[in-house]
Order: C-alpha cells, then structure tokens, then sequence
C-alpha cells in the first residue's frame, strides 16, 4: 500500500499551495469584507468580484486547472481543458492536491475544482451522451457556466432517498419535472445555468431504480430559485445553497441521464470520489486553522505566559495535530481502494472517511475558534466561515449516522454469515434420523 503522490501530482500540490499563498490567500480578505459590506448596504452580494475571473485565468494559464478530472474516464478532456495539456489524475493523485485548494474557502473555484460542479461534470463525463456533453460539459470544464445538484428535499428526510417526492414522469417523447428541491449548493451563482435533478419515475420498480436522474437547464419554463439559505448564518457567496422549486418543467427525453431508473446507479459513481474530495479539502482546512491557532497561542499571552501554555492549551494543540495525520491517513486509504477495486469494493472506507474527517475538522476549528477568543467568532477571521462549512460536511452527501450504518454493516457481515451457517449446522444435527426400512419392506 503506497499513498505517495506520482512525481506529477507532487508537483502539481507543491504549485497549488503556492498559488494559494501567494495569489489567493492575499487577496482572500478583501474579498471577504467586499461581499459584507454590499450586504450591509442592501446590495446584491451574490456577483463575484472580478478579480476572481482574473485569478481563474492565471490558474488556467498555469495549468491548475480542471484537476479533479480522473485517470482514464477523464483523458481526452483533461487534455483539452486542463493540468497542462496531461491526462486525468488517480483518486490517490488528486488527493494532495486537494488537501492544498481546501485551505482557502475561494481556490476552489479558482481552479475549477468545487462542489458540486466537480460532481456534476465527472457524472456528465461518465454518463452524459455526446450531445449533453457538448452543451454542459465543456462550458463548464470552461467556467463558462456554473451548475447545481437538486437532490436534496425539505419535505422528506433525505438520508433515505427512497423517501424522495420530487417526480421525474415519463410523457411520450418528453419528461416532466415537478418537486421542491434545497441545499442545492451552486444555485446562488449568477453564472449557474444547469442542474442535475433527481425524481421518482417508476414506484413499481425495484427500489434502487425506480428513479432518475436528468439535466435541467435553470432557465427552463418552472424552474424557479425561491430563496437562498444560510449554513449557521453564512450564505457562502459566490456559491451559496439555494431552495429551487419545480413545476410541470417539460424537457425532452434525452435530458435524462443514461436512462430511465439509472440514478442511484449514477449517483454511487458520483459520490465515492466526490466524498474524498471533500474530505481531503477538509483536511487542508484543518490545517490552515491549526496553523493559526497554534500563531495565535504563541503571540497572545494571558496572565503572564503564552496562551499556549494555559489550561492544557499544549496538550490540545498536539492532539489536533495527531487527528490531523490520522485523518489523512485515512482518506489517502479510501482514495487508494478507490483506484484499486473501485467504489463496491471501497463502500465502507469512503463511509469511514465521511464520517471521520468532518467531526475531526469541527473539532479542530472549534479549538481555534477558543484559542482566538471573541475575535475567532468574527468575520475578522476565517474560522467561524469554516466552522459552517465543516459542520455542513456532516450532513452533506449522507449524514453521519447513514456512514456509521454503512461501516457497521460491512464490519459485521461475515460474523452474521458465521452465525447462520452454525446454527444452520447445528439444527441439521438436531434433525431426527430417517426412519429405517424394515426387513420384510417389500421391494
């Protein structure tokens, strides 16, 4: 088991980290205090600033682009759109790299890397047909447009997606789309102009494909962005989550994704990278906040000493570094099953890592938030911003308990099948014998 980077991917997170430091981070702020202050004014705080389109073109011409897009599904277009003219990367690869974009909540975007867009064009990279492709993908591959994920639903409870309301319903040639959809994260962006909706479209079919998954373009006749939420009161601008409702929405046929009953299907192949990517920025996260408490305890002193050695202030610093190595550890695990027996033969390490690593990261924000005082509360710094993001990790893309009943069921598997094969052993030497024939049976 080797999770070492190939030359080409260190390479590529060495020069990602050092596109953050030097050209994101410094600007970062500012760019914080510009969105408050228009939604201080009343003003429309959603348009991103330009100096984000400038640094997106930088990123490009750099080549740090599009790197999310895997190793051998991803080729031709990796070439065309990304990572210096290469092919795509493994799960392991992109790993490191995106341990370095989850360090600033903007890189990112900055380099085509977020969620769910990501998610989104690798499904349409793996599914879409040629004619999706070239109307979706490749404009976002571009950063043309922006796009959404409309999964999630306020009237059900969406850890069972089987619960799901929201209807896609075949009429001859067309599918009508009709539901009310929230946490669609991405909808809050001017630019976004396409969503992957799932519905219920069969309700006698076998329950894993009684649903599917198609592609709706926002500007679509009843399509409509009712309001935009708040994760613990940060709307997250430029992205943001949005509730989108859907009524009587008409499309043709060929808008859904490789057919009819395919979403969960689609959605497996769709989550098991997307859950290491997530879980890899976080661990950049955590790092990046690390880094400023451990600044923080050793430049503010209290009562005549460093915060750092106050009230078991040492102790705590070092076990969040230990959490830290442990989590990535893990993750760079389910990356590495990823790239060698594929998502049914990792099921349970992507679960271990998506419930692992967001309640590491929480509890390492937390501890920076405490160790920076008032101030860590404040827009002043990046760790309540943070705190949201990690927080809705844990709900996002499964909530813990769900992950929790994968790995169990996984780890007990083999003993349950121990159990019924002895005690189906056991009650075959309890069965009576067959009576024997007696000597004058005739024949």
């Amino acid at each position: 088991m080797d999770f070492a980077p190939s030359a080409r991917a260190a390479d590529l997170a060495a020069r990602v980290r050092t596109f953050v430091d030097t050209e994101i981070e410094p600007v970062e702020p500012g760019i914080v205090r510009d969105v408050a202050a228009r939604r201080a004014r009343g003003e429309d705080a959603w348009p991103p600033p330009a100096v984000v389109a400038d640094l997106q073109a930088k990123a490009r011409s750099e080549g740090l682009w599009n790197l999310f897009l895997p190793a051998g599904h991803g080729d031709d277009y990796a070439r065309r759109f990304g990572t210096d003219g290469g092919t795509g990367l493994t799960n392991t690869d992109y790993a490191s790299i995106a341990e370095q974009t989850g360090r600033s909540a903007l890189a990112p975007l900055v380099f085509n890397c977020n969620a769910p867009d990501t998610g989104n064009m690798e499904v349409l990279l793996r599914y879409g047909s040629p004619e999706q492709q070239q109307e979706w993908l490749e404009p976002l591959l571009e950063s043309r447009v922006r796009s959404t994920f409309l999964m999630t639903e306020p009237g059900v409870a969406s850890s069972d997606a089987t619960n799901m309301q929201a209807t896609a319903t075949l009429d001859g040639a067309d599918v009508v789309l009709d539901g009310r959809k929230w946490w669609s994260t991405g909808a809050g962006h001017p630019d976004c102009k396409v969503g992957i909706f799932m519905g219920l479209t069969d309700p006698s079919a076998h329950r894993h494909r009684q649903h599917s998954m198609v592609v709706v373009p926002l500007e679509a006749p009843g399509v409509k962005v009712e309001r935009m939420l708040t994760s613990l009161g940060q709307y997250d601008e430029p992205l943001g989550h949005g509730e989108v409702s859907l009524s009587g929405v008409r499309l043709p046929h060929s808008a859904i994704l490789a057919g009819p009953g395919r979403a969960f299907e689609i959605a497996q192949g769709r989550l098991g990278p997307g859950r290491v990517h997530h879980c890899m920025r976080l661990i950049g996260l955590a790092e990046k906040s690390l880094e400023l408490a451990c600044e923080r305890a050793t430049r503010r002193v209290a009562f005549g000493k460093p915060i750092a050695n106050l009230g078991g202030n040492r102790e705590r610093l070092a076990r969040a570094r230990i959490a830290i190595n442990q989590a990535r550890l893990l993750v760079l695990h389910a990356a590495w099953k990823l790239d060698t027996v594929g998502i049914e033969g990792a099921q349970s390490e992507v679960s271990e890592i998506k419930a692992a690593v967001p309640q590491m990261a929480c509890d390492v924000i937390d501890l920076a938030i405490q160790l920076h005082g008032g101030g860590g509360m404040s827009e002043d710094f990046p760790l309540a911003a943070a705190y949201a993001g990690a927080r809705s990790l844990r709900l996002a893309d499964g909530p813990d308990e769900v992950h929790l009943g994968v790995v169990a069921r996984h780890l007990l598997r083999p003993y349950a099948a121990r159990a019924a094969a002895a005690a189906a052993a056991a009650a075959a030497a309890d069965a009576p014998a067959s009576a024997a024939p007696t000597a004058g049976a005739s024949r």
